[in-house]
């Protein structure tokens, strides 16, 4: 029997206060009750606060690691050794301005081999969704040679504007009719887009023969 595949449940925010770790929690709690959608697979937590990641500070290019090249900060190595033990990731994203948060765009830009091919799900939350920094990272991802799925889930607060948007964004908190909406309506898209993450975890790698002459 082969072994699970690993999959990593990325918080992708960091700023303080902060409701990233609440969302991402929300988001592997649903993918875990979903028997289907979480067998042969373990998902693991990761919070990218705790690495403490500069603005890009190696003398490297992230490409050249780890053929050519290794990084040389604690930071950097710690970074790239919890991604690269992964076979797959649930990135979860705040939308700051609307875009991506400049700590997800960096930590993105820190690695380079450590995602390349791996599949991607990535989940966004924020006043609209996320939607254009989902939007942003989708395609940044795609371009780096990451397989990321069509669904990409949009989580909205309860009420719009309302209360629980302040309590998110100001406290750090996530309201409870929030958590109730998402996990009654919004399971539905986030189970859709880890479907297609699963799909493309355990589709068989075509090896093509090199022909010779």
């Amino acid at each position: 029997m082969s072994s699970p595949k690993s999959v990593a449940v990325i918080t992708m925010s960091t700023r303080t206060p902060r409701v990233g770790p609440e969302v991402a929690a929300v988001v592997k709690e649903i993918i875990e009750k979903d028997a289907e959608a979480s067998s042969g697979i373990t998902l693991e937590p990761i919070d990218l606060a705790t690495f403490k990641l500069p603005v890009f500070d190696e003398p490297v290019i992230p490409a050249m690691v780890p053929a050519k090249a290794s990084f040389t900060h604690e930071h950097s190595k710690a970074w790239s050794a919890a991604i690269a033990k992964h076979d797959a990731y649930v990135l979860v994203i705040p939308e700051y301005n609307y875009g991506p948060a400049g700590a997800t765009k960096n930590a993105i830009d820190y690695l380079k081999n450590e995602w390349d091919g791996k599949p991607a799900l990535v989940v966004s939350y924020g006043i609209q969704g996320g939607k254009m920094a989902s939007e942003s990272v989708h395609g940044i991802l795609r371009q780096m040679g990451v397989r990321v799925t069509a669904e990409r889930p949009n989580l909205v607060f309860f009420g719009s504007h309302g209360p629980e948007l302040y309590s998110a964004m100001l406290q750090g908190q996530l309201g409870e009719e929030t958590r109730k909406q998402w996990t009654e309506e919004e399971s539905v898209n986030i189970l859709k887009g880890f479907g297609e993450l699963r799909a493309l975890l355990f589709e068989p790698v075509v090896v093509l023969e090199e022909k010779t002459a």
